[in-house]
């Protein structure tokens, strides 16, 4: 069986991802690292679920809490248009380093699954992690589990977010301006 670390958002975009790969039987290990989550509650909310749902699914998980809006700002400030691709790629670069640095098989991300984010710059970013950190990226598309995994999310009656993870997707996710 390989070893694969699976970069995971939450609880419920996880659900997928764990069961196709624990199918084709890799031995998988959830990573969480979302800084860029506002506000903290919510960041609390997303870690506590995956927590719970690991617990039940004996998912091996590792916690990387760094919790530092005030660089995700600097870091998106004048480019919010783009900050998707700070944030994806500041995810998956470290995913991809710990999959190296712990001597896993390959990383992959639930990322993958939602039908919400951008699939193609998602794999792209993590291809590019994968040549630079000598580690292989396990592509898959989740997203044909998306209704699967939100069904069972449901029925487990687990937390389910609105919105991406910063204050920009949540605005964007509530707030309906004149322009739009």
């Amino acid at each position: 069986m390989s070893r694969i670390l699976l970069h995971t958002c939450c609880g419920p975009c996880s659900i997928y991802p764990v069961s196709a790969l624990r199918s084709e039987n890799f031995t998988v290990h959830g990573f969480f690292y979302n800084p860029h989550i506002q506000p903290y509650q919510e960041f609390e909310k997303r870690l506590s679920t995956l927590q719970a749902f690991a617990d039940t699914e004996k998912l091996e998980i590792i916690v990387r809490a760094d919790y530092d809006p005030e660089t995700f700002f600097r870091q998106v400030a004048f480019r919010e248009t783009n900050r998707c691709i700070y944030c994806y790629s500041l995810r998956l670069d470290a995913a991809a380093r710990l999959a190296k640095k712990s001597r896993f098989d390959a990383f992959t991300t639930t990322l993958l699954y939602s039908r919400r984010q951008k699939h193609e710059l998602i794999a792209s970013i993590c291809e590019e992690a994968s040549r630079k950190h000598g580690i292989a990226f396990l592509y898959r598309d989740f997203r044909s589990g998306w209704s699967e995994g939100q069904q069972r999310a449901k029925a487990l009656g687990m937390y389910r977010q609105q919105y991406c993870g910063c204050i920009y997707s949540e605005m964007e996710r509530f707030y309906k301006s004149s322009k739009q």
